[in-house]
C-alpha cells in the first residue's frame, strides 16, 4: 500500500509540474540578446473606474530585427474580478524568450520583473477586486478621486529594486527569480488573451519607428498613454531617461527564431481581429503527376477550397460587421465594445485554425502515394 500511495504521489507531482511547465510557456519568439533595461517613466492618470493598469515592455519585431516599445496603458479589464499578468522575457538554451502575457483571476508569474506602478516582480500591489468594483491602491497608482471613488491606501514595500532596471528573466545580467506556489495556482486558472484594444496598440507601436530602441536608444518618447492607441494626445508620457545604456550588437538579428511553431503571418499576429484582418490565402500548389486529368483534379480541389473558404470569411465578417452596427446604433458603453471585440478575435481564430487544417488535409490527400 505504501508504494501504491508513494506511485500515486509521484505521479500527481508530474502532473502539476507538466502543467504548470505548459502554462508557463505561451512562447511566441526568441532572441540571441537581450531587451534593453525598461525605461523610467511616470503613470498617466487613471481614466475612470474599471480600468487597470498594464505595464510597457520592450517585444521584437523579426522584420526589422530590432526591439520595440510597447507602451504602459490602461485597458478595461475584460471580465469582473480579472487582473493582467505582463508579458516577459526569459533565458531558456541560450536565448532570450518572450512569454505572452494574459488576464486571469490572478496575477501569475512575469519573471520577478520589476516594471512597477504595482507590478514589483510579483504579484500586483495596485488594486484588488471587491464584489463587482475594483478598487486603486492610492499608494502606487494614479488616480484622480474625483473621477474614481474606489481607493484605500496601503503602503508597498517593494524590496525588489533593481539599480540597472534590467527587463528580462535569468541569463547574464538577468532576474534571479522563479515561480512560487501561488504562480503554479494561477498558470492553472481559466487564461484570456490580450484583449483587442491591446492587439491594436501593439501594432501601432510596432509601427512607430520612434519606438524603435535602435532609433530610440532605450528612451521612447511615448512611455505610456491614459488609453490604449491614444499616442499623440495631450496625457501621453514620454520617457525622462533610459533605463540604462542601449547597445545592440551590429548584427541585431543574431540568429532570432521563431518558437513553438509559431508562425507569424503578414503584418503583426496579435492585429488580426476581423476575417478582413487575415493575410491573404496562399493555396498550396498540387504536386505535378504528370498525368494531365489527375493534375487538373487536384487543381479544381484547391480551386473549390479557396472559393468555400473566402465565402466562410465573407459571412464571418458580414456577421461581424452587424453587430458593430448594432453596438453603434446602441451607443454602448465602452466594456461592452471590447467585450464584443474579443468575441470577434476569437470568431476569426478559429476560422483561420480550421481552415489551415483544411488546407493541411488536402495537401496530404494529394500527396503521391508511395509505392
Amino acid at each position: 500500500m505504501r508504494i501504491i500511495a508513494f506511485v500515486g504521489t509521484f505521479l500527481f507531482a508530474l502532473l502539476v509540474l507538466s502543467i504548470s511547465t505548459t502554462s508557463f510557456a505561451q512562447i511566441n519568439i526568441s532572441v540571441s540578446f537581450g531587451p534593453p533595461a525598461l525605461p523610467v517613466y511616470e503613470q498617466p492618470v487613471c481614466p475612470g473606474p474599471g480600468y487597470l493598469w498594464t505595464p510597457g515592455y520592450w517585444a521584437w519585431d523579426p522584420d526589422d530585427e530590432d526591439y520595440y516599445w510597447v507602451p504602459g496603458t490602461w485597458v478595461m479589464a475584460p471580465e469582473v474580478g480579472y487582473l493582467w499578468t505582463p508579458p516577459w522575457w526569459g533565458w531558456r538554451e541560450g536565448v532570450y524568450v518572450f512569454h505572452e502575457g494574459y488576464w486571469g483571476p490572478h496575477v501569475g508569474f512575469y519573471g520577478g520583473v520589476v516594471y512597477g506602478h504595482g507590478y514589483f516582480g510579483e504579484g500586483y500591489e495596485g488594486g484588488r477586486w471587491e464584489g463587482d468594483r475594483f478598487y486603486y491602491n492610492r499608494s502606487v497608482t494614479n488616480v484622480n478621486v474625483t473621477n474614481v471613488t474606489n481607493v484605500y491606501n496601503t503602503t508597498v514595500i517593494n524590496n525588489n529594486v533593481t539599480v540597472n532596471r534590467v527587463s528580462y528573466n535569468g541569463g547574464p545580467g538577468g532576474i534571479e527569480a522563479r515561480p512560487g506556489r501561488e504562480d503554479e495556482i494561477a498558470a492553472r486558472d481559466r487564461h484570456m488573451m490580450p484583449v483587442a484594444v491591446q492587439s491594436r496598440h501593439i501594432a501601432e507601436a510596432r509601427g512607430d519607428r520612434q519606438l524603435r530602441a535602435s532609433y530610440n536608444q532605450g528612451r521612447p518618447p511615448v512611455a505610456a498613454t491614459p488609453r490604449p492607441t491614444d499616442f499623440r494626445g495631450r496625457d501621453v508620457v514620454a520617457a525622462r531617461e533610459a533605463g540604462a545604456p542601449y547597445h545592440p550588437p551590429a548584427n541585431r538579428g543574431g540568429g532570432a527564431r521563431n518558437e513553438g511553431g509559431f508562425r507569424p503571418p503578414e503584418g503583426n499576429a496579435r492585429s488580426v481581429v476581423h476575417p478582413n484582418d487575415l493575410p491573404k490565402y496562399r493555396p498550396f500548389t498540387p504536386p505535378n503527376t504528370s498525368d494531365a486529368w489527375r493534375d487538373q483534379k487536384y487543381q479544381r480541389q484547391q480551386d473549390n477550397m479557396v472559393a468555400r473558404q473566402q465565402q466562410d470569411r465573407q459571412k464571418l465578417q458580414q456577421k461581424q460587421d452587424r453587430e458593430h452596427q448594432r453596438v453603434e446604433q446602441r451607443n454602448a458603453p465602452e466594456p461592452q465594445r471590447q467585450q464584443l471585440e474579443q468575441r470577434h478575435q476569437q470568431q476569426t481564430q478559429h476560422l483561420q485554425q480550421r481552415q489551415e487544417q483544411q488546407q493541411q488535409r488536402l495537401e496530404q490527400k494529394q500527396q503521391p502515394k508511395r509505392k
